[in-house]
Parts: structure tokens; sequence; C-alpha cells
């Protein structure tokens, strides 16, 4: 059977046109939308990329502080490990430093001890001379002959010992600070006073008495220099000029005298300036008395340390001593002072190996 032909309407073709306008309509409706949405993703994206190298940058750099802030605490952890062994080894230095201290006052001790044992026996010998002498007195006065007062050997006084005679004799004194008063505590005290307070000390002023007493006992053919000494030494002639002056001279005397009235006792002691006076005098003397309280806290030169331990000074002496030209006697006289036990001893000792004379007067002489 023959098919029957389909007939085509219009209607149909119309439909289709309608369909695939509408079908193209929302085809480009989802290209436009597609592409405005495309176009809003890469602007997001861009600002997340942008934030999230802002958050990287933020990150480097909080590292970069912790590894800063680590390094500080590493210095910190090394300069209180730094400070702690400091510590340790001034604990150390402090414990031996008392030690020291503790073995020095032990010597101290053991030193007076011994130096009151000797001034004993000295003064047991002084007393068994004295009676001698008185005994001596009596044999002589009841045999009818009349006792001369004994002198020596021509150059000494009888009751100090102190040799006097000479051609040429060197008075050294001592004008430190410590020259003011026999007490520590009373030298430190005094030498921030005025200055009449410190010429009116009493110790010092039997030091320059000393010093006139001596002047006024040398034979009168003698001449005399009298040089004071601290960490410098000075001549107290005019113009404090190194040369000898006769004894005779009044002018000179006076000039000696002024000088020595006005002089203040400061700064500390160097006994090597003093006995390298000797060397420097043209006319070597042929005796030095020497006028001090104690052992040196200087020597050559200026030490960097503000305290001298007593071995220190002991040491000073002995080298400032060596510095003595030979076949010279030295004659000290040693003004009281604490604290210094071995000076009696370095000085005695001094006075035996130059055949001189040591002695350590009462507080009203002469």
């Amino acid at each position: 059977m023959k098919k029957k032909s389909r007939t085509i309407s219009s209607f149909n073709l119309s439909f289709l046109d309608i369909m695939f306008c509408g079908f193209g309509a929302v085809v480009l409706l989802v290209l436009i939308i597609n592409s405005h949405i495309v176009t809003e993703t890469k602007e997001k994206f861009k600002d997340l990329t942008s934030e999230v190298t802002r958050v990287e940058h933020e990150i480097t750099a909080a590292e970069l502080y912790k590894r800063n802030i680590q390094n500080k605490i590493s210095d910190k952890e090394q300069e209180i490990k730094t400070v702690n062994s400091r510590f340790e080894e001034i604990s150390r230095q402090v414990e031996d430093f008392q030690k020291k201290e503790t073995l020095s006052r032990e010597q101290s001790l053991a030193l007076k001890k011994h130096i009151n044992r000797l001034q004993n026996d000295l003064k047991k010998v002084a007393r068994q001379k004295w009676k001698e002498q008185q005994q001596l007195d009596i044999a002589l006065n009841q045999s009818g002959n009349k006792v001369r007062q004994y002198e020596g050997e021509g150059n000494r006084q009888y009751l100090t010992g102190l040799k006097l005679g000479g051609k040429r004799v060197l008075i050294l004194l001592d004008s430190s600070a410590s020259m003011l008063d026999e007490s520590i505590v009373n030298v430190i005290v005094k030498r921030n006073m005025s200055n009449t307070v410190k010429r009116n000390s009493r110790k010092w002023r039997q030091a320059v008495n000393t010093v006139r007493w001596l002047v006024a006992n040398l034979p009168a053919g003698s001449k005399v220099m009298v040089v004071q000494f601290n960490t410098r030494a000075k001549s107290l002639a005019a113009k404090q000029a190194m040369q000898w002056l006769k004894t005779t001279d009044k002018a000179a005397m006076k000039t000696l005298f002024s000088n020595l009235s006005n002089l203040i006792p400061q700064n500390g002691t160097s006994l090597y300036k003093a006995f390298t006076s000797i060397n420097s005098i043209a006319g070597r003397p042929d005796n030095v008395i020497l006028i001090t309280d104690g052992l040196p806290t200087q020597g050559r030169i200026k030490p960097k340390a503000t305290k001298v331990t007593p071995s220190e000074r002991i040491r000073l002496a002995q080298d400032a001593i060596k510095i003595i030209p030979k076949h010279i006697p030295v004659n000290t006289i040693l003004l009281p002072m604490e604290g210094d036990p071995m000076a009696a001893v370095i000085y005695w000792q001094l006075a035996i190996d130059t055949k001189g004379s040591f002695m350590t007067p009462s507080r009203d002489w002469p």
C-alpha cells in the first residue's frame, strides 16, 4: 500500500525556527554569563594570589624576626656564661686574697711577738749596762777620780747611739702622708684637713724637730744637706739646689728651716727616690740619717694597683737598699706607725749592714 506523502506545514517550520533561535539565544546567554564568571574568577584568583604573597612575606619576616630573637637569646646566654665565669674567677681571687690576708695577719702577729721579745732583751741589756756604769762611777769616785761623760767612739751621742759625725751629712726626711699620725685611720682623716692642721700634727712636728736637733748637734766643721722625699726627692736648700750647706752659714740655715716649716706631708713613700738622691749629689756623703715611719709604698715608678701588700713593701725596701753606695753608714730614726711590723726588722738589718745605727725615739724626743 502506497504511503501517503506527508504534507509540510508552515507551522511546523516556523516552530523549528523558533526552537533553534531560542536554543541559540540560550547558548549565547550561557557563553556571555560564563565569560563574566571566568573574568570574576580570574580577578578573585589574582586577589587571592596577592594575599598569599603578602602572607608569605609576613611569614618570611616573622621567621627573620624569630631568628634575630634566637640569636639575641644565644648572645645573652653567652654573656651570662661569661659573667658567671668571671664571677667564679673573682670569687676564687677573693678567697685567695682572704687566705693571704689571714696568713699575713698571722705572720704580723708572730713578728710583733718576736720584736717585743727583742725589745725586752734590749731593755735588759740597757739596764745591765746602766748598772755596770753606776758601779764603775762609784768605784772611780771612791778612788778620787772624776768620770768624764761617755761619748762612744768620738762621734756618737751617749744617750742615743746615733752617729752624728762626718764632713758631709745627708738627712733624708720622709714627707709622705703617713707622717701625719701613728694611726692609719687618723692619717686618712688628717690628709683631708687644712695645711695648718697637717703642719701642726704631733708626729710631723716631732719629725721637723728631729731635723732641727740633728742640724744643731752636728760638728761645727760639718756640711749638711736635708732632702725631703715622698714620691719624689727634693732638697730643702734655696731653689731646691742639691748642694752642701755649712752649719755655720746663718743665711743658708735660715732658708733651710723656713722651707722645712712650710713643708706639708702628702702622697706616698718612695725610698728608692730618696736613696737615688745619694748618687746625684756632687760630693758623696759620708753619713746618712734617714727619718721615716715605715716601709715604702712605691718604687722607681708609680704602681698601677692602689693597694700594696706587706710582702710588696718589703720587696720595695730591699730594692731601694740595693742602690745605696757602699761604705756609707745609714742611721735610721723610725717614728711609730701601726700595721708595719717589718719596718723595724728591715731598718735594723740596714744599720748592721752599713755599720750605721737604728733607733725608735719616744714621743717626747727630742
